[in-house]
């Protein structure tokens, strides 16, 4: 197993790194929170002009060829400054569906997605499933030679800035994905900030009419292709956790050397460099089980999705843990939104929540 990262892999890392340390500083992420979007356009351009937007993709549609690793050390160095450009939504999730489906014209949606022109956000969450995404009521039905769209999503990350949408649906009494047009007749959308400040919407489906090329997968096809796009996902988004975790502890063990209490700094005193050891220790174990979460699902091995709920378990425990300690070690500076330390805290939050929260995955893991 090599642990070693490659000389393209680091040169990766610096990239992001350097764009990162000069154009996303905490106060530029605060103003491009404030927009209607949720993200910075000349940010996602510029994304497109290095080629990050290529790197999950094969070179036949116009990618590097890059895989779970590159996505990692790239949403490491993300983590790192609570990076909020729709990456996770518009590459990583539909990417990985549009290039393994049966679309017909998959090869020219990827040249626009890798462009920076185009959008794609997966709609698969309900009410009153939990996590169980395969137990859907949003349905197509054949009628009159037609067939018709009908149901509603939940918490659609990025809908509102994307231009179409692959949707989890029951289409003759088996799991489908299907893609749709958001200009499409019959469909609402109620756009809305979360907890971490990111982009997501409810989109409700009334008789909207599809075509039999809008059918991605269908079947056994569709649930092994939605749950492939899940394990990169979550091993995308922990690894941005690990970069969060990474950051939070390093602000925090800078902010205790700078801040003076009886005459000397608060990281002198023994019982909060405890805290900061086991913040420290936390993240070093997380990223071990990310480094090997990472090489089993690039080699295709059997054990990967197990691996990855057992690092998405360990992530909603620890990212809990660092984040709760970096604003209690901060004061009553920590809970303020004029200071980053808050903001990674409700990341940990979210990112827990995301496709399975701890227990969902404890269970997951325990069973699989």
């Amino acid at each position: 197993m090599n642990l070693t990262y490659s000389d393209e892999q680091n040169m990766l890392r610096e990239q992001v790194l350097k764009f990162c340390e000069t154009n996303y500083d905490f106060t530029d992420r605060e103003k491009i929170l404030k927009t209607d979007i949720g993200y910075d356009i000349a940010n996602w351009n510029q994304f497109a002009e290095l080629g990050w937007l290529a790197i999950p993709f094969s070179e036949d549609n116009g990618g590097f060829n890059f895989g779970p690793v590159e996505l990692t050390v790239l949403f490491e160095e993300f983590g790192k400054s609570l990076v909020v450009e729709p990456y996770l939504s518009s590459i990583v999730m539909s990417g990985t569906i549009i290039e393994n489906s049966n679309c017909p014209n998959k090869k020219e949606i990827l040249e626009k997605i890798i462009s920076g022109e185009h959008q794609i956000s997966v709609a698969y969450a309900e009410s009153n499933i939990g996590y169980n995404f395969f137990d859907v009521v949003t349905a197509v039905d054949e009628k009159d030679g037609k067939l018709l769209l009908n149901g509603s999503k939940l918490l659609v990350l990025n809908a509102a800035n994307s231009n179409q949408y692959i949707v989890l649906v029951n289409y003759n009494s088996e799991i489908s994905l299907v893609l749709v047009d958001k200009e499409s007749k019959g469909l609402t959308l109620q756009s809305f900030k979360t907890l971490d400040g990111q982009t997501c919407g409810e989109i409700t489906f009334e008789n909207v009419l599809l075509n039999q090329d809008s059918i991605l997968a269908h079947g056994e096809n569709a649930k092994s292709l939605f749950n492939k796009m899940l394990d990169i996902s979550i091993l995308c988004i922990c690894a941005e956790s690990v970069g969060a975790m990474t950051a939070s502890y390093q602000k925090t063990v800078q902010y205790t050397k700078e801040r003076k209490q009886f005459g000397q700094p608060i990281s002198n005193f023994q019982v909060l460099q405890h805290r900061m050891v086991d913040m420290f220790i936390e993240t070093e174990i997380t990223k071990s089980l990310l480094i090997k979460a990472t090489l089993q699902l690039d080699m295709n091995e059997p054990e990967a999705s197990k691996t990855i709920s057992a690092l998405k378990v360990q992530v909603g425990k620890a990212g809990k843990l660092v984040g709760q300690q970096a604003v209690q070690l901060h004061g009553g500076m920590g809970v303020s939104n004029e200071m980053s330390i808050g903001h990674y805290l409700k990341r940990f939050t979210a990112i827990d929540a995301m496709f399975g929260n701890t227990q969902h995955h404890l269970n997951k893991y325990i069973t699989i």
